[in-house]
């Protein structure tokens, strides 16, 4: 997944890069950054005093030592005063100068705590908004697998308003379906749609502006009901794949503009489009489905040729209901929440 949000200890984590929140000596101190320098041993420190310390905003780069980590990107963060002193700016500079050094160095991977949130008492939120903002716009033009270090769930502040609307439509939509149907929710997963497939879904318009149904859309004979029929049927019969393929042209979006904007890898997708019959995860399917903006009854459509449908009973389900239904498709935003809520994430 490009962009993905953890619980865990960064300096246990095997990728190309992870970035330390140091001090302008880059010599080491408290919290994530003393944390780092006795995980990858006193060599760091030797390493780092090499470097002449570091400005505020700007990084730079040591190997990983004794770290499963390759390389370690250290940066200064701005200390929080109110935001008064340019603090957004140069904390965005410093996202910006540790994805910087890893693109030049063609880093596959990189991993980041929340910059400055710490000692240097930077809002969590702000910082959190600040750090996939600049991801984000980063995986726009570029291929890396980017990992946002989260210490405790509860720092990880996704805003109390939405909170307070999403929990308050988990407690409206949530119930129990493995009771009522006498089945694992876990299990019955696939197929477990609130509604019916229905394959005249919209309804048309008469010469007088009143709604009919689609059905009696089509004349009773002739060439135009049956060319209808025919693409409908036509619809039915496509899979996952094709489908995905026919709405992102109609979207008018390129693969890459769809990919990046579902939060999945080049390689996967790539895999996906080579593959005319490829069933893939449901986190995979709704990611598509929110690149594409799709409404509820077209998410639906596109989950059930993958196998999966919406179910109440399911509070990813619900949270994924929620921001189609609230016409957010920010993936990153939806992540937010579903990790919040400790859901899987939707991507590859």
């Amino acid at each position: 997944m490009p962009l993905m949000f953890i619980r865990d200890d960064i300096t246990k984590l095997k990728v190309d890069a992870i970035v330390n929140p140091a001090n302008a000596s880059l010599l080491g101190g408290g919290g994530v950054n003393g944390a780092i320098h006795r995980a990858a041993g006193p060599k760091l420190l030797d390493e780092c005093r090499k470097l002449g310390g570091c400005e505020v905003g700007k990084a730079k780069l040591t190997k990983g030592c004794k770290l499963p980590a390759k390389n370690i990107i250290h940066t200064v963060g701005p200390v929080w005063s109110g935001g008064k002193n340019n603090e957004s700016k140069l904390l965005r500079s410093c996202y910006k100068e540790c994805l910087r050094i890893a693109a030049a160095n063609k880093f596959r991977s990189i991993a980041f705590p929340l910059i400055s949130t710490g000692a240097s008492g930077y809002p969590k939120d702000q910082a959190l908004k600040i750090a996939v903002d600049s991801c984000s716009a980063f995986l726009k033009a570029h291929d890396m697998e980017i990992t946002i270090v989260i210490f405790d769930r509860e720092s990880f502040d996704i805003g109390r308003k939405k909170l307070k609307d999403i929990q308050a439509f988990i407690d409206d939509n949530y119930f129990d379906e493995s009771r009522m149907w006498g089945y694992s929710a876990a299990v019955g997963t696939a197929f477990s749609t609130n509604e019916p497939f229905r394959l005249f879904r919209k309804k048309a318009s008469n010469s007088k502006g009143k709604a009919r149904s689609a059905h009696s859309s089509f004349p009773a004979i002739g060439g135009t009901c049956i060319e209808g029929i025919e693409a409908k049927l036509k619809m039915i019969d496509e899979s996952f794949t094709e489908m995905l393929l026919r709405k992102i042209d109609e979207k008018g979006m390129t693969d890459s503009d769809c990919y990046k904007k579902a939060n999945i890898d080049r390689k996967l997708f790539s895999k996906i489009r080579s593959n005319k019959n490829y069933h893939p995860k449901k986190v995979t399917a709704v990611a598509f489905a929110i690149a594409l903006e799709l409404d509820i009854d077209e998410t639906k459509e596109m989950l059930l040729k993958a196998g999966f449908g919406l179910s109440n009973s399911s509070k990813f389900d619900i949270i994924v209901r929620y921001f189609i239904e609230n016409g957010n498709y920010n993936i990153y935003e939806i992540n937010e929440a579903l990790f919040k809520f400790d859901q899987v994430l939707i991507g590859s």
